[in-house]
């Protein structure tokens, strides 16, 4: 193996045991509820209990990884002789990947030796993480850790994501729809379609009526836009919703014969903006 080290983060998504079967090192986001004072790290709670909680009216509040804490997790590698390539949250998101930044500004000052690449990922939830998968496949092909980094730039504006959720008040909270959209919304189903942008923005695109015909819209999305809807990775995250993956995978399966390669969590990190019942798809598109 390359002698450097791939740091990501937690807004990716994927569980912890992937990541290290992938090889992969991670710093965590972390969460609270508004009425405790206990602040968790992404991984800290079953997703099942986090969205009961928001079920039950409970509020989360996300915070970014400070530079402090990316120094400390760099410094660990880097004092072994390793570089690092760091994989960073959208900065149109968060400002954990500034942070990530700074820290590795500040420690090529300490390791004039050591090389240490970050990349903004402008993407999120699994969409980040496929970003990560198919960076860690170049890296186990025998990549150089600048190979590696160059390839992540080259295509993380084809990692494509596509969002519903089955509550507009989670969007309503954190300014992306307004109190009168999310109010009559809910009244007559109404279900947003989103994807995040080349900016790493969470953007609206449509609007359709009721839960199925949203499920129906994100798989209609691979068929338009994946540069190979049969072959390419495909993955799915959710928030506590496993029978809508199922019907998601079927209608890929049926419609575009696309197999499911993963299917993680929306962990409560993004979930807490999206709410219960996200549902979001993720593949390789001519662009975003």
């Amino acid at each position: 193996m390359k002698n450097y080290v791939i740091v990501t983060d937690t807004a990716c998504d994927i569980k912890p045991a992937t990541l290290q079967a992938w090889g992969v090192e991670y710093c965590s986001l972390s969460f609270q509820f508004s009425d405790s004072e206990k602040v968790y790290s992404n991984y800290d709670m079953e997703v099942t209990e986090f969205y009961n909680r928001m079920r039950e009216g409970g509020t989360a509040k996300t915070s970014a990884i400070n530079a402090d804490t990316f120094e400390k997790e760099f410094e660990k590698y880097l004092a072994e002789g390793k570089d690092i390539l760091y994989l960073g949250f959208s900065s149109g998101l968060s400002a954990t990947f500034n942070s990530g930044r700074l820290a590795a500004d500040a420690l090529r000052e300490k390791y004039p030796d050591r090389k240490i690449l970050v990349v903004d990922s402008l993407a999120a939830s699994a969409g980040f993480g496929m970003l990560v998968y198919l960076t860690v496949k170049e890296r186990d092909k025998g990549a150089t850790i600048e190979e590696a980094a160059a390839y992540a730039e080259s295509v993380k504006l084809n990692m494509c994501h596509w969002f519903t959720v089955d509550d507009l008040d989670y969007l309503k909270r954190g300014g992306r729809v307004s109190p009168a959209v999310a109010f009559f919304g809910n009244k007559l189903g109404i279900k947003p379609v989103m994807h995040v942008d080349n900016d790493g923005h969470l953007i609206n695109v449509s609007k359709v009526r009721g839960r199925k015909n949203a499920i129906a819209a994100l798989a209609k999305a691979l068929g338009e836009s994946a540069i190979d809807p049969a072959g390419g990775p495909v993955f799915i995250s959710h928030g506590d919703c496993q029978a809508d993956v199922d019907t998601l995978a079927e209608i890929l399966k049926k419609d575009y014969n696309a197999e499911v390669e993963l299917v993680t969590d929306v962990g409560p990190v993004i979930g807490a903006h999206t709410g219960p019942g996200v549902l979001a798809l993720f593949f390789v598109g001519k662009e975003r």
